[in-house]
């Protein structure tokens, strides 16, 4: 019987797709102000494409702010990992890791564009995830969050 026929236990959860943090009235301020003195300085040097760019990621970066997460709902079957309506197969993973401190899914693809996923957890299904992957022999390699998703934490976003 080869590994990959292994029967493993769906298990389905959701979670919101993002942190969502309320931002006060001075976090706008302050982006207004920085984007505000950035683009006339590229303005000022006569990069007026520059410019608008830094004004319209301003714009979208308050809309985005604004907006509440989705809840995006996760399965893990026979097949793979679906996330949404996306399924990764268990061939496309090259490994995972479950960090078990702050629930959550560690998945390493093959793909070029965000190569690993990180995904949250349910405490009480940890385990039960571990176990599947295991199953079906895909390799545990420790993870952990990118630097930068530290950064942006610390920004407050």
């Amino acid at each position: 019987m080869d590994s990959q026929d292994t029967r493993i236990e769906k298990i389905e959860w959701s979670a919101p797709e993002y942190e969502h943090r309320e931002k006060s009235g001075d976090w706008f301020w302050a982006l207004g102000v920085v984007v505000f003195a950035s683009s006339a300085a590229a303005a000022i040097f006569g990069n007026y494409f520059f410019a608008i760019l830094l004004v319209l990621g301003g714009v979208l970066l308050g809309y985005m702010t604004l907006r509440e997460p989705e809840t995006v709902d996760f399965e893990l079957n026979e097949k793979g990992l679906k996330i949404r309506d996306k399924l990764y197969s268990y061939p496309e993973i090259k490994s995972f890791w479950v960090d078990k401190e702050k629930p959550t899914l560690f998945i390493k693809s093959g793909r070029v564009f965000i190569p690993i996923l990180n995904i949250p957890i349910e405490e009480e299904s940890k385990d039960k995830i571990h176990a599947a992957f295991l199953a079906k022999n895909i390799p545990e390699e420790e993870m952990r969050e990118h630097p930068s998703e530290k950064v942006i934490d610390m920004l407050g976003f």
